[in-house]
């Protein structure tokens, strides 16, 4: 007996619904069994976020066929709220297929008789939160694959207060998006009709100027970026991707003089990603064509986006270094997201507080995996600090809830992952916003004598030698999955201590929503449920095990806090090492 993947694969192949195209490109696999059984042996799974996944014809795959089903699912719920008439909005990146993908996605809306608001050309995931709340939509669609390899593509979702989908909307739409068929069970039409009948509306110039106008709101002190105007030398790379228009133009209209972009990195080159295999910031290998620029340009900080720009990664002319030195890695140090993001936060912190400017019930939001140093930081400017799960998202919906209870006012959030946000005209993370205050604090310090590196350093000295990592285990496909699985089973039988010496003091399952104590005194957990681990070590420590919401892949985050530099880096070694080993990953 043939099983799902094959009677699917013949479905494709001899079904009326699908393209040519596709077609084409599944005879191509015939005989290709392994190929055929990853395209077909699932649905593209709609998660609590969309979905994200390789380009290609088959039902585990991005198509027009997943993005019409999903989107269906997504209308379908929207007709329940009833919020045809407010409507969605949908943006796209970079990538291939994503303006196709987006069309689609709009047509689908239309034929359900959802008023739709389409951008026309490439657009940053966070002008699509701004654009969302700015025309009092219902929803938001993005098609963006992040960070991820050329091949991917992806579909994330949003709900009217501008944040990624959350209880109780992730769910249900999740669950409308179950109950959906196959092509015949998907309503669309063509783009003439949408136009004609008032469904589909063209939209960008008018919200890129608002949001543009947004994010300069955030600068703190303009006059020092114009005093150092012309001292301040910045390289930047949009990675191909969508920073590249908003970046230039937020840094441009505050009067940054000497901003040069990476010429061979500037243009989005159709998806394709010639430069880089993994458009990330967070990769150093993505920085090659950057630093290289920055050495003949003696430029003071070289920054990065990813390709939808919510990410921003930063490296730091060394003054240490020689100045003779022609090797970029060498000659500049790179930041971490947490690294960055306190940096800005102490920044916000502190000139809101020396003028007078900071809000009452202030808070800082970050992640349970971004790093401790938030918590000495936001205790000493007398800011409440809300953690929250992995996801930005959940910042986002910190912000919808302080705004609903007056709890608090909402100052600075930041995750691991080179995100964070500033000021509440998004509800997600923002790099052209990040990109912003980044170079305000670079001219800010350079206008004491001070680099981003002196400036870290005193961050340092003030609060302690915070130092987190991060270390992923790729699995890929159906194996891939229950390997997964069967190692967070593993962890969860945890000893009392790790294999690098740290002793174990609790241990937090969110899965189970119990954190239990190395005495056995357990407590329950307030945050969501979720498939994540989190052990809380001697001296500061902690570690985390949690599977990616977005890739094949394993996830393990650690950080610790040293007496020095080399304490912190050292610890910092001997936990990964024993995380590693404790999940049987130690060659990994």
């Amino acid at each position: 007996m043939e099983d799902r993947a094959f009677i699917k694969y013949r479905e494709w192949l001899e079904g009326p619904r699908y393209d040519e195209a596709s077609k084409k490109e599944l005879q191509e696999i015939a005989g290709n069994a392994e190929e055929i059984h990853d395209r077909f042996y699932k649905d593209l799974e709609f998660g609590t976020g969309g979905l994200r996944g390789i380009i290609g014809a088959g039902t585990n795959r991005m198509n027009i066929y997943t993005v019409r089903r999903a989107t269906q699912g997504l209308a379908n719920y929207i007709l329940k709220e009833k919020g045809e008439e407010k409507g969605a909005v949908i943006a796209f990146d970079s990538r291939r297929m994503s303006p196709e993908f987006s069309m689609e996605a709009a047509l689908v809306l239309c034929a359900n008789g959802i008023r739709t608001y389409r951008f026309t050309s490439l657009r940053p995931t966070p002008e699509l939160s701004f654009a969302l709340r700015h025309l009092h939509c219902k929803a938001g669609i993005v098609i963006t694959a992040s960070h991820n390899p050329r091949e991917y593509n992806g579909y994330k979702v949003y709900w009217e207060d501008g944040a990624q989908i959350t209880p109780p909307h992730d769910k249900n739409i999740m669950d409308e998006v179950n109950l959906v068929g196959g092509p015949d069970t998907v309503k669309t039409m063509s783009e003439k009709e949408a136009r004609e009948q008032g469904l589909l509306t063209d939209i960008g110039q008018e919200i890129d100027d608002a949001y543009i106008a947004a994010v300069k709101s955030l600068s703190i002190h303009p006059e020092v970026i114009r005093e150092q105007a012309e001292n301040l030398k910045i390289v930047y790379t949009p990675l191909h991707g969508t920073g590249n228009i908003p970046v230039r133009r937020v840094l441009k209209e505050l009067g940054f003089a000497h901003v040069s972009v990476v010429p061979e990195q500037e243009n989005p080159e159709g998806g394709e990603f010639p430069t880089v295999a993994y458009p990330n910031p967070e990769d150093p290998a993505a920085w090659k064509l950057a630093l290289a620029q920055a050495v003949r340009e003696d430029a003071d900080i070289v920054m990065a986006t990813d390709p939808d720009a919510d990410r921003l990664g930063i490296w730091v002319k060394d003054p240490s270094a020689d100045p003779s030195e022609k090797d970029g890695y060498k000659r500049y140090k790179s930041f971490t997201g947490n690294m960055s993001g306190m940096l800005i936060a102490e920044y916000i912190c502190r000139e809101l507080t020396l003028e007078g400017r900071m809000p009452e019930k202030p808070a800082l939001v970050e992640t349970i995996v971004t790093t401790d140093m938030a918590k000495p930081l936001a205790a000493y400017w007398h800011l409440d600090l809300i953690e929250v799960l992995t996801g930005f998202k959940y910042i986002g919906e910190q912000i919808r809830l302080f705004e609903e209870t007056g709890s608090h006012n909402y100052v600075f959030g930041l995750e691991e992952s080179y995100g964070c946000l500033a000021g509440t005209h998004a509800r997600d993370k923002d790099a052209c916003s990040a990109v912003m205050m980044l170079a305000e604090c670079a001219a800010f310090y350079k206008s004491q004598g001070k680099t981003l590196i002196d400036a870290m350093r005193e961050l340092y000295e003030k609060y302690g030698w915070y130092k987190e990592g991060l270390t992923s285990v790729t699995m890929k496909g159906e194996d891939g999955a229950a390997g997964i699985a069967k190692l967070m089973e593993k962890l969860r039988e945890a000893p009392a201590a790790m294999p690098g010496g740290e002793k174990i003091l609790a241990v937090r399952d969110y899965r189970s929503g119990i954190r239990k104590e190395c005495s056995g005194r357990s407590e329950k957990i307030s945050l969501p449920v979720s498939n994540v681990l989190y052990y809380e070590l001697e001296d500061g420590a902690w570690c985390c095990a949690r599977p990616s919401g977005t890739e094949p892949k394993i996830k393990f985050y650690y950080g610790v806090k040293g007496r020095s530099g080399q304490d912190a880096d050292q610890r910092l070694e001997r936990l990964k090492t024993g995380l590693l080993h404790m999940a049987g990953q130690e060659d990994k």
